[in-house]
Formats: C-alpha cells, sequence, structure tokens
C-alpha cells in the first residue's frame, strides 16, 4: 500500500496545524497527525485535497458548534470548531477568482462565533466563505472569509497568530483581556450589534426583583457579557457583588444547567435557555433580559494596528458592506429571510434558531456607530467609552482587569468609520423608545430594581444643589440610560418632621425637580417618568432618631415592569 499525505486541521492546538506542512503517514500505519494524534484530511499525491474527506470534516466541524444563541466564552473542548475553505496547498487561503489582483489573493479572514448579531457582513458576503460571487467582490472587488470559531481562548490564539485579521469582543469585556493584549496593539474598528434578548437572568420562585437575588446562589460565567450583565443589574436594585453567593459556571449553558439541576437559586444565561429554564423548573421566571437592558452588552471587531495600517482602504471596504448589510435586513423582510438561510447554512443551525438569533439583537447601522464612538457630538445615550470604563472599574475591583487599563482613546481607531459615510433611509441611529402617557396602572406598577439615592435639599426646598446633581448623574443616569426601554418612577420621601400634607407637597416637588433635571440635561423622554410624593408614608429608619430621619429623606429610582 502506498506512503499516504495528509494536513492536520487541529488548529490552535498542533504546530504542524499551525504550519500547514504535510504529515507523510506509511503504508499501513494510523492515519493521525504525528503531533496531536488528531485526524488528518488526505492530500492525494499530485497535491490536491481529497474532496469527500474534506465534506465529512466541515460537516462533522459544523456539528460541533453546539446550539447556545449568544457568544461562547469559555468551553472545555479542546479543539476549537474552524469553518474556512481548504484548498490548494495553504489551509488558510482562498483559490483567488482569474480576475483578481495578486495583491487581493488573501481574502479579509474575520473570526465569528454562533451569533446572530454578525449577519450584516455575512448576509453581504453571500455566505461564510470568501467567493468571486459576493457583493463584497463585485462591489469592492474583496474578498472575506468567516472563520467559526466558538472555542474562546482558541479564537484569541488564532488572532495573535494572524489567523485571524478581525476579532469579535464586547466593549465590556475588553478591559479583561487588554493586557494579554499589549503587545500586538488591538484597535476597535467598528461595532456589529447589541444584544437585546440574547442574555438573561432566570429566577426560583419567590425572586421578583433585584433585591430578592440578596443572599442567594449565583450562577454565571465570569468576565463575560453574562457577568457584565449580572453586576448592572445588581447596580439597579441597589446590590452589590457582596450580596449574593457567586456560584462560578464554566460558561452560559453549564449555568442553565445548574439551575435546572437546583444548585443555585439564578443563573445568568442565553436565549433560548432562558425559554428551557422556566419550562423545567416549576415556578421560575425570567427576571429580566437584555431586551429591557438595551445598552449593555455591545458587540465590536478589533485588529491588529499593523494590519489597519496596511489594509486600511480594504478595512472601509469591508465595515461599508457589513453596514449596507445590516441595514438591509434590518429594514426590508426579504434581505432578514436570506440572512437567515445564509446563518442556517453557515452556522448549522435551523433557521427558526436563526431567526430567534437575529430578533434577539439590534443590529448596528452606520448612525448607531458614529453614537456608540462618540462622532455625533449630540449623542446623549450609551457611549462605547461609558461601557469601557465604567467596566473597567468594575472588574478591576474583583481582580478580573488590570487596576490601570489603556484608555478608550488608546484602543479604537476611528478612521475607518470616518471614510465609510453612509447616508439616507435605514442608516440612521436607533430611534429612542417612546413611552406612551402613563396611566393610573403605570404608576402603580410594580418595580422589578430600586435604586435609593439620598439626595439632601435645603429645609423645604426642592432646589438641586451641584453634589445633588452630582448623585443623579453618577447613582442612576448611567442605569436609566442602559436600561433605556423600561420605564421610571421617581418617589421623592421625607422625614415626618412637619404636616403630612406639606411633607407630601414637598417630596412631590423634589421627585419632580429630579426628573426635570434628567429631561432637560440628559435628554429623557418626558413620558417615560413618572413622578410621585410619598411625604412621609414610606419611612426605611425610625423617625425619633437623626440617623433614622436622615434615611427617609431620599428619592428612589425604580425601573418598572412592562
Amino acid at each position: 500500500m502506498a506512503e499516504r499525505y495528509g494536513k492536520c486541521t487541529n488548529f490552535g492546538n498542533c504546530q504542524t496545524a499551525d504550519s500547514g506542512k504535510l504529515v507523510d503517514v506509511p503504508a499501513g500505519s494510523e492515519f493521525v497527525c504525528k503531533e496531536c494524534k488528531g485526524a488528518l484530511i488526505e492530500i492525494k499525491k499530485g497535491g490536491g485535497l481529497n474532496k469527500a474527506i474534506v465534506v465529512v470534516v466541515i460537516v462533522l466541524l459544523l456539528g460541533g458548534l453546539g446550539f447556545g444563541v449568544s457568544k461562547v466564552f469559555f468551553s472545555s473542548a479542546k479543539k476549537p470548531s474552524i469553518q474556512q475553505p481548504v484548498t490548494g496547498k495553504d489551509t488558510g487561503q482562498v483559490e483567488p477568482p482569474k480576475d483578481v489582483a495578486k495583491d487581493d489573493v488573501n481574502p479579509i479572514k474575520v473570526c465569528v462565533v454562533t451569533w446572530g448579531g454578525y449577519a450584516g457582513g455575512q448576509y453581504f458576503n453571500g455566505g461564510f466563505k470568501a467567493s468571486k460571487d459576493s457583493r463584497y467582490f463585485k462591489e469592492f472587488g474583496l474578498l472575506v472569509d468567516f472563520i467559526v470559531i466558538d472555542d474562546f481562548q482558541n479564537s484569541r490564539d488564532a488572532w495573535k497568530a494572524d489567523k485571524c485579521d478581525l476579532l469579535w469582543i464586547t466593549a465590556d469585556a475588553f478591559t479583561t483581556e487588554v493586557a494579554s493584549f499589549k503587545d500586538y496593539e488591538p484597535k476597535i474598528i467598528f461595532q456589529a450589534d447589541w444584544s437585546r434578548g440574547g442574555d438573561a437572568i432566570v429566577v426560583k420562585r419567590g425572586i421578583d426583583t433585584v433585591e430578592g437575588l440578596k443572599g442567594k446562589k449565583v450562577a454565571f460565567a465570569f468576565g463575560t457579557p453574562s457577568h457584565t450583565f449580572l453586576l448592572w443589574l445588581l447596580a439597579a436594585g441597589g446590590l452589590t457583588y457582596k450580596d449574593i453567593e457567586v456560584v462560578e459556571a464554566p460558561s452560559a449553558v453549564d449555568a442553565a444547567m445548574y439551575f435546572k439541576a437546583g444548585k443555585v437559586d439564578a443563573a445568568v444565561v442565553w436565549s433560548p435557555d432562558d425559554e428551557d429554564c422556566v419550562k423545567n423548573v416549576p415556578g421560575a421566571k425570567i427576571l429580566r433580559t437584555t431586551r429591557e437592558a438595551s445598552h449593555i452588552i455591545a458587540d465590536v471587531f478589533f485588529a491588529k494596528a499593523s494590519f489597519i495600517e496596511k489594509n486600511r482602504q480594504r478595512l472601509v471596504s469591508l465595515v461599508k458592506g457589513w453596514l449596507i448589510g445590516a441595514m438591509e435586513i434590518n429594514t426590508n423582510e426579504e434581505a432578514r429571510q436570506k440572512a437567515v438561510t445564509i446563518l442556517s447554512e453557515g452556522l448549522n443551525q435551523p433557521e427558526d434558531f436563526i431567526k430567534k438569533a437575529i430578533a434577539n439583537v439590534r443590529l448596528t447601522t452606520y448612525g448607531d456607530n458614529l453614537n456608540f464612538f462618540n462622532l455625533d457630538a449630540d449623542y446623549k445615550g450609551v457611549k462605547g467609552e461609558d461601557l469601557y470604563t465604567k467596566m473597567g472599574k468594575l472588574y478591576s475591583d474583583i481582580n478580573l482587569a488590570p487596576q490601570q487599563i489603556p484608555s478608550w482613546r488608546n484602543v479604537v481607531d476611528l478612521s475607518i468609520l470616518k471614510e465609510v459615510k453612509l447616508s439616507g433611509a435605514g442608516h440612521e441611529p436607533e430611534a429612542e423608545a417612546t413611552f406612551n402617557k402613563a396611566t393610573k396602572d403605570d404608576e402603580k406598577a410594580k418595580p422589578f430594581a430600586t435604586k435609593r439615592v439620598t439626595i439632601v435639599f435645603s429645609t423645604a426646598s426642592a432646589e438641586l444643589d451641584d453634589n445633588a446633581k452630582y448623585l443623579i448623574d453618577s447613582e442612576f443616569v448611567p442605569i436609566a440610560k442602559s436600561f433605556a426601554n423600561t420605564r421610571i418612577r421617581i418617589e421623592g420621601n421625607t422625614d415626618n418632621v412637619g404636616t403630612e400634607e406639606a411633607n407630601q407637597r414637598l417630596s412631590q416637588k423634589r421627585a419632580q425637580a429630579v426628573a426635570d433635571y434628567l429631561i432637560e440635561k440628559n435628554g429623557f423622554t418626558p413620558t417615560r417618568i413618572i413622578v410621585v410624593g410619598n411625604g412621609s408614608k414610606k419611612p426605611l429608619g425610625q423617625n425619633n432618631t437623626p440617623d433614622g430621619r436622615a434615611k427617609n429623606r431620599r428619592t428612589d429610582f425604580e425601573l418598572l415592569e412592562d
């Protein structure tokens, strides 16, 4: 029997695979890599791939992706799931069309995971593989290759080894990785999406508010969007990390398993695992999702500074096509269905699953990107720098990020977006959430989170001083902006000094003063805010002591149930 030749596909774990070298296997020997003992793709003696074996390997790789709708951050699997064309002599390249210039042979390699938020680029590309039939090639002469690597660490290793040119990250979690990337000068160049329901927290019977998590066991994956979501939710409910019993899970999928097994009281999971948890645990409910916490989890893509410098115009074309694709999916049902078909095939998932995955994100437009990167000076919503800075502080406090992280300015490159320049219908930023005028039922709606802030007023006064404004800006405004799809109730409270009628009027005026500040200085929609004066009817402390009366002179900020 003749000697056989093969290539190892255990990228990121095997030097033989990473080098692209052929492995010669003597006749009669097991057809595996000599270094890692992994299966080989057979190469015919003339150098061509055995196509039947390639198809089998790709199908096996696709089948191993798993069913998680959200981004897989940590995995116990030893092999990355990589989808990329395997042609010619180099597994990382695509056979170029005859009419492509030599300098354009290598595609831009974009490493992604099983997630609906990257649909804009994959739709515009007409699929995951680089192709001369894609709109990228026809409109820009550009080849783009989407490579699926669901294993978190393997994707990072691939980027460092130049097997990926662009890699995903969320702006919040970038602070936990920036130290490991310092030798590569990573630069974020655009935003792909906002999570809008892909992340959720499920709770057992009897936990109806964020405050109800106090003292409870909560499972989540450290340093991931799940972690970020939980930290923001705790802040909205006036709790801290120390108020819960932390249960670390390898991934959100594992967190869901812990919850269904009865090991924890709550878990931060992905959709559709949230629905599965509720179905399988009697009395369980979904406390909140990122559909309400609409501006917390933002997917962005970054590249090495050296790659950006050498490929600036190609990256402009990449981002422009991606954002055009996002616009078309957002505004055209036929385009959305085409995107569903493309992602279903590329991610090896059912179309119903993909429809939900895309529905659980906001595919960001050019206008959204201008806002996110603060290129529109009038924008008052959540910016990338806000998330990066806030989470840098929170993650450093729990030793998941260094005490000193690079400034936002040093980890972004805005030159690509500045050259994209898209305009017209569909490219504008997402409209602010609208709220109907509050009804009596809205005024009495149950809050899912209450943030209590002591705002000191002068005696008998409802005027906000600078200290009061600082407290509002630091303690509540970031939360309210991040939970932009929820109605706010502001309740003024007093101690019992004076008549009840006077205290009720005063508390109403003070709550209204806070509401006016949020509207005038922070751009909040007036119909979003409900103002209530409680007078001294809702004390937290004893009114017969100075400390007790001080606790009662407070303003409660409540995020309301739908």
